[in-house]
């Protein structure tokens, strides 16, 4: 069986998967490429797009959103992107202006971003040795080839991860001791000019909600009112491949609808665009009574179409590199929805700062390395006002509790914040709490597995030399100098993929290299020295 696809018109755009790498091309063909957008099918496997940009939930069930991606001003592609997207809740406006209006207006200064044993740390010194400073230096100044697969910790001294830098480093982007030296190095070059402000994360932008209602929401809407095709449901299990000389071309995708093979045949100049692995594939949610399951069987398509395509050449990247280390890439969030305020007040207190205003809060001692983050209210595009939502996540989720002594992994939406009600010292008024909220747990095995130790090779480029009708992008495509984890990268995919697929005499958005300024430089080395 086949379904009917436009093919009266020059050439057709298939995006496999609804992330934002697609999102995002998508945009770009309409823009820069002028491909009509009637022309481009997006297909995803899951019956709602936005990818890792997620946010759902009501205020009878709880609110969930997997996770969060942190803005800044050096985040060029992406602002790029949303300079020309309709904001949802003012059309008049972009969601670029909406994000400089709504941060200029609620301002990043944490009080409160390191907590032990309840009380709030002064992490205004970073708490360095100088081996310490002689090995951040030497890094930065290594090539990634020295590098090689290290592990951050084959470079630092063990000191080194008890530092109040790594304690917000760490906590701030989700790295492990075990990860990857050269990302971590892309980091810190990447993030040089954050180093000042890095106790108080006054550089971070915020979006006004969740980023699914203020991101990935208006861009869907834009691009279907533009003529977009979304084709939800559509799982693509394969890619079929010809030979021309000395390169291969993708004439067909297989994919599954409803339980039936289908496939789609492409015409000659047809393109094909692909988002290969995914940082939240088989997620798990449990409950208030409930722990998450740990899913390993790759139940959700992306890696296993990775692993497809991987097959039929070299080019194509490794994926068993990143989808086969779970217990060096897993940790685990949690969102609670609160009936009421008096967590929150309790909170603005504690750490001097009104939701919105404070950013991370590390609990140090905590033997999962737990952090929440209190967002402005409301978070939710009609969220009610009585109701308030905050984040937090482990980093350890196989470590028990300080007070349920339980694996976070084994732990109910019920332990979770009992045992985070207990770090902060809310004893009292602990019962009450429980009584007024919902905490849903997600496990994620693969979150952070674009961080995992890798070789030159093991992300395929972009756009493969070996074909020039298929891209890679997302989040497991290399790109040079620029850090995973982040909307940027994939973003800035999306715009490599669409100039080198269509020959256009046009390079992606330019990338922000602080490490290129001396003040930058300057100002990094004196907060070295704090």
């Amino acid at each position: 069986m086949k379904d009917s696809f436009n093919s009266n018109r020059h050439r057709n755009v298939y995006l496999v998967g609804g992330g934002i790498a697609s999102l995002a091309s998508a945009a770009y063909f309409i823009r820069d490429g002028h491909i009509p957008a009637n022309q481009i099918y997006i297909l995803e496997e899951l019956d709602i797009a936005g990818g890792s940009l997620d946010g759902s939930g009501s205020p009878e069930s709880g609110y969930v959103m997997r996770g969060g991606r942190m803005l800044n001003f050096s985040c060029l592609c992406t602002y790029d992107l949303f300079s020309f997207i309709p904001s949802l809740t003012n059309p008049t406006i972009t969601v670029l202006d909406e994000i400089k209006d709504f941060n200029h207006k609620v301002k990043t200064h944490s009080l409160a971003r390191v907590v032990e044993n309840g009380e709030i740390l002064d992490v205004s010194s970073m708490g360095f040795s100088n081996q310490d400073r002689l090995d951040l230096i030497e890094m930065m100044a290594a090539s990634e080839d020295h590098l090689g697969n290290k592990r951050i910790d084959q470079w630092f001294e063990p000191a080194f991860f008890e530092t109040n830098f790594w304690y917000m480093w760490d906590t701030m982007f989700a790295f492990q001791p075990w990860h990857s030296a050269v990302e971590f190095k892309r980091y810190l070059h990447r993030f040089i000019h954050e180093f000042v402000r890095i106790n108080t994360l006054a550089g971070v932008d915020r979006t006004p909600y969740n980023q699914f209602d203020s991101l990935a929401k208006p861009l869907i809407k834009w691009l279907k009112d533009n003529g977009v095709n979304f084709l939800m449901g559509y799982q693509v299990t394969d890619l079929n491949f010809i030979e021309s000389g000395e390169q291969i071309f993708v004439d067909r995708i297989h994919y599954l609808k409803d339980e039936i093979n289908q496939q789609i045949q492409l015409k000659e100049d047809d393109l094909v665009l692909v988002t290969i692995g995914s940082m939240t594939a088989d997620s798990s949610l449990g409950s208030m009574h409930s722990a998450p399951k740990l899913i390993t069987d790759k139940k959700d398509g992306s890696w296993k179409l990775w692993e497809n395509i991987a097959k039929v050449s070299p080019e194509f990247g490794r994926p068993f590199v990143f989808d086969s280390r779970v217990g060096e890439s897993k940790w685990e969030s949690f969102t609670v929805t609160f009936q009421g305020t008096t967590f929150f007040e309790l909170m603005e207190e504690f750490s001097g700062n009104s939701a919105g205003t404070g950013g991370l809060v590390t609990f140090k001692s905590s033997n999962w390395l737990m952090s929440i983050l209190l967002a402005y209210q409301p978070h939710y595009i009609g969220q009610p006002e009585n109701v308030t939502v905050f984040w937090g996540y482990g980093l350890f989720p196989d470590n028990k509790g300080n007070f349920v002594h339980k694996k976070m992994a084994d732990c109910t939406g019920e332990e979770i914040m009992t045992e985070l009600l207990s770090h902060l010292k809310f004893d009292a008024v602990r019962e009450q709490l429980l009584k007024e909220c919902i905490c849903i747990p997600c496990m994620l095995p693969y979150i952070t597995s674009q961080f995992l130790t890798r070789e030159p090779g093991d992300r395929p480029q972009v756009v493969p030399e070996i074909t020039s009708n298929l891209a890679f992008i997302g989040q497991f495509a290399e790109v040079p100098e620029d850090v995973v984890f982040t909307v940027e990268y994939s973003v800035r995919t999306a715009q490599t993929a669409v100039y080198k697929l269509l020959n256009m005499d046009k390079e992606p958005t330019p990338m922000y290299h602080g490490d290129h300024h001396p003040g930058v430089l300057f100002d990094a080395m004196k907060t070295m020295l704090r």
